[in-house]
């Protein structure tokens, strides 16, 4: 069954990168979380997409010369209507109060999300983007490697010891990294050659239009305008071994562009929509 991914968390009444909307990616049934992380002036890696945090919170400032306990006193939650996921109408009020804390409009760090994940209580996995170009260059790689060192996280949770995190993660890899820059995933290759690595495309190079990818990468991830556009890119990546994610897909026509042409995960603003749909789609298919 295809895997639907939380892109930054459940946006559906919750702010992109907080703790309300990753537990409520977890509670909505997601099969992994993606995020997004930037490294802070102290060495800490933080999830947030946007180099500065103007759009999605009450503060401004590049987040890059902040050290963690400034961004400690940010308050997320968008500024501006075109980040806002307009996707409340119709969820339960208790949905929303069974996901909620003290700590929801934080600014979350790459360890609050693992441990996490940890405690979901089922497999969960994550996808976890590099931001580039940034002023650190090859120390945001190098500081995740350490962090998913520390966490056991290097290896497929199948190879993992009993009691590490990985293992409480599932029998998938834990951890799959995504980056737009190759260069990221080249540094990744080197660093952690057992992670799975996905390239992100907004379009596809003429080179890798035959399904191909980057050495050492295993899995591919677009736009869904390609696949609507190009379908058979999908079967042309499988027939070279790589895997195909799609993002962002948030409405039916898209998750029926996606399921048609066979990609393997949906990365997704409105994962309990997503599931539901993707869901209804499989039962009506064996009907």
């Amino acid at each position: 069954m295809v895997e639907i991914i939380a892109h930054r968390g459940s946006r559906e009444g919750t702010s992109e990168h907080t703790l309300a909307a990753y537990r409520r990616a977890i509670a909505d049934g997601a099969d992994g979380l993606e995020c997004d992380i930037r490294l802070t002036a102290d060495g800490h890696l933080v999830c947030l997409h946007d180099r500065r945090l103007d759009f999605v919170s009450d503060s401004r400032g590049v987040v890059s010369t902040m050290d963690l306990a400034e961004l400690a006193q940010v308050r997320l939650g968008a500024r501006r209507a075109w980040r806002l996921l307009d996707r409340c109408r119709g969820v339960a009020p208790s949905a929303h109060a069974a996901c909620s804390g003290p700590d929801d409009h934080l600014v979350v760090t790459l360890r609050q999300l693992i441990e996490l994940v940890a405690q979901a209580g089922r497999p969960v996995g994550l996808a976890i983007e590099t931001k580039h170009p940034t002023r650190y260059r090859g120390e945001v790689e190098t500081a995740l490697v350490s962090l998913l060192g520390e966490f056991g996280l290097l290896h497929p949770a199948r190879e993992l010891s009993p009691g590490t995190v990985g293992a409480q993660i599932g029998t998938r890899p834990a951890v799959r990294v995504m980056s737009f820059a190759a260069v990221s995933l080249r540094r990744m290759r080197a660093l952690a050659p057992d992670l799975d690595l996905v390239y992100l495309m907004g379009r596809i190079p003429v080179r890798l239009r035959d399904g191909s990818l980057p050495g050492g990468v295993r899995a591919a991830g677009v736009d869904v305008g390609i696949v609507r556009r190009h379908p058979e890119y999908v079967a042309k990546a499988h027939a070279q071994g790589n895997a195909v994610y799609c993002w962002t897909v948030n409405t039916p026509q898209d998750a029926d562009a996606c399921l048609a042409a066979g990609v393997d995960a949906l990365i997704t603003d409105r994962p309990a929509f997503l599931r539901s749909h993707v869901l209804g789609a499989r039962a009506a298919g064996s009907a």
